[in-house]
């Protein structure tokens, strides 16, 4: 098992051309790993996760899952190796106690059968907060993060294998940056880097690789970012629920194009 700290692993591919020719190279491959996630002694979850940014990547899955209100409701946590992976354990504060078993108990019957029951429908449309936060952005902000974005990806540069999630300025400048092999984990990882460094919007965006799945638009929506930018295109739940919340989505952007909701 790799440790923590490394991004990516080296290995040697067999590079087959249409003119049948055969070439040997070593390419740089992004480590996906095990990550198992423990709140106050309860394991909680499993995520696929490149091993990088732990800690971002906890406060963020904590937040999105709604177990706290802060990282000031997160005590401490530490990482510990295994052959099979890395298991990160969390200390939450005792008023957050009632609130993870209560979602624990729904996670048990969720895993079991899927989302089953008129109770577990509910929890998986719970209403999201209306953002309040606004962006200054404008179009001209939007093309030029998506043409800086690229410098910004060094472990994607190196593997072609990442998912980046990034804090704009409101003139498109990337602030912040967090990469992961999973797009979900890549936006948790954002949104506790910023939320453990106080760091606010101020006016700007997020900007995701990503297709826009209503669990980002959730994620973005439980962070009051007032506007999410992604790559590829939404799904119909996406929509549905940031219009539901006030979050104002751009999608399929692209260097020279992106789509806005009618009517947004």
């Amino acid at each position: 098992m790799p440790p923590a700290s490394l991004a990516d692993i080296h290995q040697h591919f067999a590079r087959l051309t249409p003119d049948g020719a055969m070439h040997i190279m070593s390419r740089a491959v992004a480590v996906e790993t095990p990550v198992a996630l423990e709140f106050n002694g309860i394991g909680y979850a499993v995520l696929m996760a490149s091993p990088g940014d732990l800690g971002d990547l906890l406060t963020g899955f904590a937040l999105s899952e709604r177990l706290i209100d802060g990282p000031q409701d997160i005590i401490g946590h530490d990482v510990h190796e295994s052959d099979h992976g890395l298991l990160v354990r969390a200390q939450l504060v005792d008023e957050r106690s009632e609130r993870l078993l209560a979602r624990v108990r729904h996670r048990i019957s969720d895993s079991s059968c899927g989302l089953c029951g008129i109770e577990n429908l509910e929890q998986a449309v719970r209403p999201l907060p209306r953002v309040t936060a606004d962006s200054q952005a404008g179009r001209d902000a939007i093309f030029r993060a998506l043409d800086l974005l690229q410098g910004a990806q060094p472990g994607n540069d190196r593997t072609g294998a990442m998912h980046a999630a990034a804090l704009c300025a409101a003139d498109g400048l990337p602030l912040l940056v967090r990469e992961d092999v999973g797009r979900h984990n890549a936006f948790d990882k954002l949104i506790g880097a910023m939320a453990r460094g106080g760091i606010s919007w101020d006016g700007g965006f997020a900007l995701l690789s990503s297709r826009c799945s209503y669990e980002l638009v959730e994620k973005a929506a439980l962070a009051n970012c007032p506007l999410l930018v992604t790559m590829s295109a939404p799904t119909s739940l996406a929509l549905k629920r940031a219009e539901a919340a006030g979050l104002r989505l751009f999608a399929l952007a692209r260097k020279d194009s992106f789509i806005v909701p009618a009517g947004s």
